[in-house]
């Protein structure tokens, strides 16, 4: 049974419908299609499926330098937790489970600057499994209270004792010797990519095609990189013209340096190192957005239109409306809002942020949004 107003549209890909190694559209036909879970697992899987996500599309309107603009963005701050992360670690303790590397009563431990932990302890307590969550502990309050809510275990890593990095040799020693110990690895999970290519770009693109677009670009944050390669390959598996940007903080620019500089405030993304499943060459160049520009246009997306993301999200939209700039006023260019404001109240989302030279944000009036809907491509109920 369908769930969204769309006409139907058939619960099997067509022959040439689906992305590169005949991807699947959606998390539940795989679920369908294997059951070596056993039946309580299985279903907790099946449900939680369900609340991750298919969300909607937005098409932003808005003026910028006396232009009519649209940008599109995928409403990732809907999903279970407010966050895009719902969809790899779904997808990585699926797999896991299918490749029999986690059982019943495991302990996941993952290091995380903050989604993917809230994300591992919201799916590992709703599984059964004890969680323990290792992060710096200069993000936010938010970020560690929500993760200690979720009922998971939290420790917090100083820069003194090495930070990001720090985080995650703690996690593998954690695992040293321990047949029981779960590690997700986000940053060197082929899964993680794999998540994004059967979900996320898919839904993408079905859900412009009803509308009669094709995209021209899609731009996103890097922090683990398994969304903007993720999406990447699967867009470019349907139009390899695609142009498919990853995006960095100006202040932190680890994508073009190779290693940690400066400091920024754009949480979630730009992690101290490169990523392992980022391949930087089969992208187009990095696009670099100023912190306290993504701050500000994260609060206009609030209180201009009432959408409650957070900064990364607003610094996805100007690095699609930089895109935009490059190839195009009319391009269709498509980003995602990661997450929800909520993970940020005590930081400078909440405070106010000082207008600086080269800013785009000021020169952007956000007019109004079309809501995209969820796609019956995406959305049927498969039998079990």
């Amino acid at each position: 049974m369908a769930y969204c107003d769309l006409p139907q549209a058939p619960a099997v890909v067509p022959p040439g419908r689906a992305g590169a190694n005949g991807a699947i559209l959606r998390f539940e036909v795989e679920i369908a299609k294997s059951e070596p879970l056993n039946s309580a697992i299985g279903s907790r899987f099946r449900n939680l499926g369900r609340l991750i996500g298919n969300t909607p599309m937005l098409a932003i309107q808005f003026r910028f330098r006396g232009a009519e603009r649209v940008i599109y963005a995928k409403s990732e701050h809907l999903s279970m937790t407010g966050s895009i992360k719902d969809r790899m670690a779904f997808y990585i303790l699926r797999r896991g489970y299918l490749e029999g590397r986690i059982a019943p009563g495991h302990t996941i431990v993952e290091a995380t600057s903050g989604n993917t932990g809230i994300s591992f302890a919201a799916l590992g307590r709703a599984l059964g499994h004890p969680v323990v969550i290792i992060m710096p502990d200069w993000m936010s309050r938010e970020r560690m209270e929500l993760i200690h809510s979720y009922g998971a275990t939290m420790i917090p890593v100083s820069r003194a004792e090495g930070g990001f990095l720090g985080s995650i040799a703690k996690a593998e020693r954690m695992a040293q010797g321990r047949s029981d110990v779960f590690l997700p690895k986000q940053f060197a999970n082929d899964a993680n990519v794999e998540a994004h290519e059967h979900s996320t770009g898919p839904e993408i693109w079905w859900q412009l095609e009803n509308h009669a677009l094709v995209p021209v670009a899609f731009v996103a944050g890097v922090g683990t990189g398994g969304t903007v390669m993720g999406v990447g390959r699967y867009l470019r598996s349907r139009n390899p013209a695609v142009r498919v940007y990853p995006l960095q903080p100006a202040e932190s620019p680890t994508l073009s340096t190779g290693f940690k500089v400066g400091r920024h405030r754009i949480q979630g993304i730009s992690d101290e190192f490169i990523p392992a499943i980022l391949k930087l060459d089969e992208l187009d160049p990095v696009i670099d957005v100023s912190d306290g520009d993504s701050i500000l246009m994260a609060q206009k997306l609030a209180s201009d239109l009432g959408l409650a993301v957070g900064i990364s999200s607003g610094a996805n939209f100007l690095g699609a409306l930089e895109a935009q700039n490059r190839l195009g006023a009319d391009a269709v260019v498509v980003t995602v809002f990661a997450d929800d404001n909520k993970k940020y109240l005590t930081t400078d989302l909440l405070r106010e942020e000082p207008v600086r030279a080269g800013y785009l944000s000021p020169e952007a009036e956000l007019k109004s949004f079309e809501t995209l809907k969820r796609v019956c491509n995406n959305c049927c109920e498969f039998p079990e």
